[in-house]
């Protein structure tokens, strides 16, 4: 299996936009609060949600010939194992007919937009740290369908319902993962 060296050095070689990078570093610390619940290896998980979009800067069209397929296909020729492989396709199911059907690729595609959407959340706040992110913070926000509006509220619910997990306990679960990667997600925050 790739190590998380291995599969960070395909990322910063894919991947120059830091935004895209701390999206792909948020995913991996959720997939790896995750792994345990479901009896997952958080290496493997990691490995997943760290890889997920590695492509997508290159090939930002979610398409046949784009986003997530290229990546695919760079991958398998790579020899990574075919576990990753069909999680990466599986957030992507109109585009590449794969279902997630794991508790991994299930996973991965519950986290991948509420993780983009816990970012803005924090981006927003004065001190900029996400350790300043509550949950009721996170629903309010969440309401407010202006805010973030390109995040798919209801997808991240369907996602957290089919893996068997209440929405605030998804969130929570998120949230906390990706708190404590803060540092190299660079949500520290400012000094005050």
């Amino acid at each position: 299996m790739l190590t998380r060296d291995e599969a960070w050095e395909l990322v910063t070689t894919y991947t120059a936009n830091p935004s895209l990078r701390r999206h792909m570093l948020s995913v991996e610390a959720a997939m790896r609060a995750y792994a345990p619940r479901f009896g997952g290896d958080p290496e493997l998980w990691g490995t997943v949600g760290l890889l997920h979009d590695f492509d997508y800067e290159q090939n930002p069209d979610v398409a046949v010939e784009g986003h997530p397929v290229v990546g695919s296909r760079i991958l398998r020729e790579r020899g990574v194992d075919e576990l990753i492989v069909r999680a990466i396709l599986s957030h992507a199911e109109e585009i590449t007919g794969v279902a997630p059907e794991s508790d991994m690729e299930k996973s991965l595609l519950a986290v991948d937009e509420l993780t983009g959407f816990l970012i803005a959340v924090t981006l927003v706040r004065p001190s900029k740290s996400i350790h300043d992110v509550k949950l009721r913070s996170v629903r309010r926000k969440w309401k407010d369908r202006a805010f973030a509006a390109p995040v798919n509220r209801q997808e991240i619910e369907h996602a957290a319902e089919n893996l068997g997990v209440p929405l605030d306990e998804h969130i929570g679960i998120v949230l906390a993962a990706m708190q404590g990667v803060a540092g190299a997600l660079g949500l520290e925050g400012e000094p005050s």
